[in-house]
């Protein structure tokens, strides 16, 4: 039987290599699902915590995978260069500097007296270069670097201008060459720990892998920055979509209003004195709030004061009830959500019906914690034709379906159904928010 076959020295190193890219790649990934660690990527003012927080969380890591080295034997694990140089680079000259103080500790134990200093310097280096290079340019630092450095490179030649990603690439070459000139120098007392080539493509080939050990995590953690920065838009585009068609009720409303005050002046001025009153009154609240979003305790309380403008318009044919169950007013609705639907069901529903009419507003709470609000009126109701054409027919409802789409999505819509004779029922799902506070403007 043949006997067994092992890896020559070339293959072994390529190997370690791989891993140790493979080892990079998967502690950034890991350190960026911390939010803590998330945070301090995103903003760029750091304060001496944030910048301890970051030193320890990639330091403590760095540590773990150096003393695998000295024990193990495990080479791929030893990140002490590119970890130094990335914390610099990320976070400044003093967090670097820890970092490469923590990798470079353990070795002296093993006799590589020059661990610590190179570990310390390339800290620094990675620190400089981040107070000489524009930060955005720091974060389009990528492993696709390679592919356009031949135009780079020609670029600054001819025009005489830095290439930040040209000088981002070559330092942590020029670190590397640093290194493997110092453990070749001392490599018989082994006082710096490397990796050794055999030949010039093997030294390329260690040299890529620094270059792509300290680039892969810059790339990881600016796709995270990305992401933050796609849903802050989306949080602002939501919160612009919810003003508009919350500022589109406000005139809508207050066109109908003073089309009913306008009517009555003449014959009922008193009345008419009287509603302008509540109404100013209702208009200074509304201009004082800026929430999109209010307990449903507050909504009916604002339903309560436009309430009692309509009564005074409609007298005693308008009739409100409310069968409201007490665990449901602590949950989180949409501001002014209510009131398009009782103005339109006194508008469509009740206006026209002979002895008034009655408005219910019914809450229940589900199992899984939404709430279901109904507002249901005794009026004239609607023909299943007119029905299929009700939102396409004002402002009011449409606003309402919009808004519940808008913030709860596509599948949350404001459901109507009607007899004609018997009345129409409004009625809205509405899912709890998972919000700590309240979204304002």
């Amino acid at each position: 039987m043949p006997g067994p076959t092992f890896l020559s020295a070339d293959q072994v190193l390529l190997t370690t290599l791989v891993v140790k890219l493979a080892v990079m790649a998967a502690l950034a990934t890991m350190l960026v699902r911390y939010h803590r660690f998330r945070h301090i990527l995103i903003f760029e003012r750091r304060d001496w915590p944030d910048r301890l927080v970051f030193a320890l969380a990639l330091g403590v890591p760095l540590v773990a995978g150096v003393a695998s080295r000295l024990l193990l034997n495990y080479y791929a694990a030893d990140l002490s260069l590119e970890g130094a140089f990335l914390a610099g680079l990320i976070a400044g000259p003093y967090a670097g500097a820890t970092v490469g103080a923590m990798a470079g500790l353990p070795p002296i134990f093993n006799g590589e007296f020059i661990a610590l200093p190179f570990a310390v310097g390339c800290g620094f280096a990675g620190g400089g270069l981040r107070e000489l290079c524009p930060k955005e340019a720091i974060w389009h630092f990528s492993p696709f670097v390679f592919t356009g450095l031949h135009k780079r490179a020609w670029r600054m030649l001819t025009r005489f201008q830095v290439d930040w990603q040209v000088v981002l690439l070559l330092a942590p070459i020029a670190l590397e060459l640093l290194r493997q000139g110092l453990g070749a120098r001392w490599s018989e007392h082994y006082r710096l720990f490397y990796l050794p080539p055999n030949s010039v493509w093997t030294l390329t080939t260690v040299l890529l892998a620094t270059v792509l050990a300290v680039a892969t995590p810059i790339k990881i953690w600016n796709n995270a920055r990305i992401e933050h920065r796609l849903q802050e838009q989306e949080k602002l585009l939501l919160a612009a979509r919810i003003e508009a068609l919350a500022s589109q009720i406000n005139p809508h409303f207050l066109f109908n209003t003073l089309t009913s005050i306008s009517s009555l002046i003449r014959t009922q001025p008193e009345t008419a004195r009287m509603l302008i009153t509540k109404l100013s009154g209702l208009l200074r609240r509304l201009m004082r709030s800026t929430d999109h979003f209010v307990t449903l305790r507050e909504e009916l309380a604002s339903v309560d004061e436009y309430l009692a403008i309509e009564v005074i318009r409609f007298g005693p044919q308008l009739r409100v009830e409310k069968q409201v169950a007490t665990d449901t007013l602590d949950i989180i609705v949409p501001s002014m959500i209510l009131q398009p639907l009782i103005e339109n069901s006194i508008k469509h529903g009740l206006a026209r019906k002979v002895g008034g009419g009655r408005i219910t507003i019914r809450t229940v709470r589900r199992s899984n914690g939404n709430a279901v609000i109904e507002v249901h009126d005794d009026g004239l109701g609607m023909s299943e034709e007119r029905l299929e054409k009700a939102f396409g027919g004002g402002i009011g409802l449409n606003n309402v379906n919009e808004r519940l789409r808008t913030i709860y999505g596509a599948n949350c819509r404001l459901k109507l159904s009607s007899e004609p004779g018997k009345g129409t029922c409004a009625s809205l799902d509405i899912p709890e928010l998972m919000l700590p506070e309240r979204v304002t403007a």
